[in-house]
């Protein structure tokens, strides 16, 4: 087979740079590890920053997302049972979020593609990444079944998470990784109640830290702090409600609404970035270059940024004949992911309680957030970083 680009991975990223290089007539194919049915049962982020949801639109992915998506001009933090509310509309100069599941998203993204015919190959194995550092064309190839499947191109994207090949691919002398891992992971619950709250809510408590999050009217999330010892099977779903009681404020509490979990998992929090993130005709794009804690909802939209430079890069070469944006590509999508890392660490040193902590430390902590809410400077960095910094 040929194709100009050939995407690997069948997330959100992936799909949405395919989907954005079709409508400019640049030909793509994309493969995915596993079956469309288990992305989609994949539960990830629900927070889509401005810039993500003006993607989505000119993907022409947008019209369920603005139907049924939630525009949020703000959310809370509870300080050890006071609320206190960050108005993200008026501090980031009238921008918003979008509160719209990335399962859902995904679906959006799959149902144009076929829409359009695009080309996504499921159960690929073996994918492995040739002559991408070469004065001739890179080519992918994979195994289907008993055959050895070849795709030459022009391009590839190493979209396929941080256990993909694509990283792995860049010689270890080239390639650096900085990491950070946090002593504790997030326990979440999915369930079909409706949300405590009509927007989000990060509570710091002496318990540790929660957030209850939403993906619709009917549909809530909620995490709390645990232990990375913590195993699921430890936590029936009546400890989690009682342990999200006991660090929500009390009024807060008292109207939240419990029933059974439909999807309960633990996530441990920790911080990634791979530098370059583009080694001859290969780009990294997503988490298979960076990862960071959800507490600032920089994941998926850090991932959102990488294909916009990519999408405009890609476009410059073949409709303009203009490498530059693919040139300056891993210069500038780092610029912007290390702005993320430094926005999620924040928010997770702010929220979070450390076992290790010194009291010290503890003093700064709420100092931190004192100050946070007696300055409107502090406020507008927080609302500007959170709505989505410019591409």
């Amino acid at each position: 087979m040929k194709t100009q680009v050939c995407i690997i991975g069948g997330g959100p990223s992936g799909l949405m740079l395919s989907q954005l290089l079709h409508l400019k007539g640049i030909d793509t194919i994309v493969l995915e590890r596993h079956s469309r049915e288990y992305v989609l049962g994949r539960i990830r982020a629900g927070v889509l920053e401005h810039g993500f949801a003006e993607l989505m639109r000119e993907a022409q992915c947008g019209e369920r997302m603005d139907r049924e998506g939630e525009i949020h001009d703000g959310f809370e933090i509870a300080d050890n049972g006071v609320l206190k509310r960050v108005d993200l509309h008026k501090y980031s100069g009238g921008s918003s979020v979008m509160v719209y599941g990335q399962t859902e998203l995904t679906r959006d993204l799959y149902e144009a593609r076929d829409r359009m015919g695009g080309k996504v190959v499921h159960n690929v194995e073996d994918v492995t990444l040739h002559d991408l550092n070469t004065e001739g064309k890179p080519w992918v190839s994979y195994r289907d079944g008993d055959e050895v499947v070849r795709i030459d191109c022009d391009y590839v994207i190493g979209a396929d998470g941080f256990h993909g090949p694509s990283r792995k691919a860049i010689p270890k002398d080239v390639l650096t990784e900085y990491e950070k891992v946090y002593p504790f992971g997030w326990l979440g619950v999915l369930s079909r109640t409706k949300p405590v709250n009509p927007e989000l809510i990060y509570a710091k408590s002496e318990r540790g830290f929660a957030l209850c999050s939403l993906r619709s009217q009917v549909l809530s999330r909620y995490y709390i702090q645990v232990p990375l010892t913590d195993k699921v099977e430890d936590w029936s779903d009546e400890a989690f409600w009682e342990e999200l009681k006991k660090r929500l404020p009390e009024d807060v509490a008292e109207r939240l609404e419990t029933g059974p979990s439909i999807e309960k998992s633990i996530a441990p929090l920790r911080s990634f970035v791979a530098e370059p993130m583009r080694w001859g005709n290969l780009f990294l794009a997503g988490d298979a270059a960076h990862i960071v804690p959800p507490t600032g909802a920089r994941g998926l939209n850090s991932a959102a940024s990488d294909i916009y430079y990519l999408y405009h890069g890609l476009v410059g070469h073949y409709l303009n004949g203009d490498d530059t944006g693919l040139d300056q590509y891993s210069q500038k999508a780092l610029a912007r992911v290390w702005k993320a890392q430094r926005f999620s660490w924040w928010m997770t040193t702010l929220l979070h309680r450390f076992p290790d902590s010194l009291t010290y430390d503890q003093r700064l902590q709420d100092t931190e957030l004192a100050y946070l809410f007696s300055s409107e400077a502090a406020l507008s960095s927080l609302a500007e970083n959170y709505v989505g910094l410019p591409f």
